[in-house]
């Protein structure tokens, strides 16, 4: 599949379907479902808000750069533990074999190819759950907030597990908006994670677009473009599967929060 590179550069965003085959879309959940299966979170659960960040203070959080670990959702604190859970994260690909082997696809390799990577590194992938009733919102962001190098390489690799529509909380996107400035940083600075503006201009006043994905479908998002999810009031899932690539020629910044001191960052090797 040869990925619509002009359509990138100016939308900020790809949506390939028919990407990933239902075979490995079964593999993924059937994984995340083995590995909810014979996790006990004990009394105190991690909850993940993008709304205020709470999470940032928690040391599981934290280290879970170069770990697998189970996140849940802000409404669930009386749900049983699978309908609970926001995401798993953030080194399925490396730590995991199910994940791993379809994160380093030869399929992923050339579509990282074709988007111009030089020295390619898998950085972050999530396994996120969207549960039916209260998946929660993810407000309006940038990637490379959270993920920066200098220059921004960061890239987006969003696959859907499940249908993904209006009605269980799809991808929304401005198209055109990551020819804008990053807004903001979150990073560590001493012992603390917080969050700087770096620059106050609004989003794109454009009409967002909604990134519908059928179940097999790998949407692109470049790191800079906004983008945003509502919550899934519906009552079907909307697993999907997550990875964030950098290009090894940037320099990563030092302060990010993600950081793997113990599991060196590998390619499609």
């Amino acid at each position: 599949m040869t990925p619509d590179l002009e359509a990138y550069v100016r939308d900020g965003f790809l949506v390939l379907r028919d990407f990933l085959p239902a075979a490995d879309c079964d593999a993924l959940q059937a994984r995340a479902a083995e590995l909810v299966a014979g996790f006990d979170p004990g009394p105190v659960r991690t909850v993940f808000s993008t709304r205020d960040q709470g999470h940032a203070r928690d040391r599981y959080f934290r280290d879970s750069g170069g770990a697998i670990r189970f996140f849940f959702e802000e409404e669930a604190t009386d749900q049983p533990v699978p309908l609970a859970l926001n995401k798993i994260g953030h080194a399925l690909h490396d730590l995991d074999p199910v994940f791993g082997r379809i994160s380093r696809h030869p399929r992923m390799a050339a579509l990282a190819a074709a988007l111009g990577f030089t020295r390619l590194l898998l950085l972050q992938s999530m396994y996120l759950f969207k549960q039916p009733r209260i998946g929660g919102e993810v407000g309006w962001h940038q990637d490379a907030t959270y993920l920066h190098t200098r220059p921004s390489t960061v890239t987006g690799l969003w696959i859907a597990l499940d249908d993904a529509d209006r009605d269980n909380g799809c991808l929304m996107a401005l198209p055109g908006g990551h020819r804008g400035p990053l807004r903001q940083r979150f990073h560590l600075t001493g012992n603390d994670l917080v969050t700087d503006t770096l620059d106050a201009t609004p989003w794109p006043d454009s009409p967002p677009v909604a990134l519908e994905a059928p179940r097999g479908t790998l949407v692109v998002l470049h790191g800079l473009l906004p983008h945003a999810s509502a919550p899934n009031r519906s009552s079907r899932p909307r697993h999907a599967y997550a990875l964030h690539l950098i290009d090894g020629s940037a320099e990563y910044a030092a302060d990010n929060w993600l950081q793997r001191p113990d599991l060196p960052l590998r390619g499609f090797d």
